[in-house]
């Protein structure tokens, strides 16, 4: 299920992000846990390093412990300019799990909120 949300400033998008609820990154695998996370988070060039992007992986945070969750995972092709940095700067830690070609990262939320 996906969870979109665009972000503005005024009456222009900035940012948008896609929340995700109790997906299994591996369906094939009884193992694989549900989780909940960021699905490709993007802010526009001429607005990145203004705080947008923070707000929009807050929102989908706080949507996550809403639902009872306590943790957010977050994926990503590894490469020079991806967005490794901005994940690792809220304190999203690799996992050592990977999805496909993905490096998959998770942030615990501390305890889930009663619903």
């Amino acid at each position: 299920m996906a969870w979109p949300r665009p972000v503005y400033d005024g009456d222009r998008l900035v940012a948008f992000v896609r929340g995700f609820f109790g997906v299994r990154f591996d369906p094939d695998d009884p193992a694989d846990r549900p989780r909940s996370g960021l699905w490709r988070p993007a802010v526009s060039a001429g607005h990145q390093g203004r705080e947008y992007g923070r707000l929009a992986v807050e929102a989908v945070c706080e949507e996550v412990r809403r639902r009872g969750g306590s943790r957010v995972a977050v994926s990503w092709k590894p490469g020079g300019h991806g967005p490794e940095g901005f994940h690792a700067g809220l304190d999203f830690r690799p996992t050592g799990e990977t999805s496909g070609d993905q490096v998959v990262a998770g942030l615990d939320l501390g305890p889930a909120l009663a619903v």
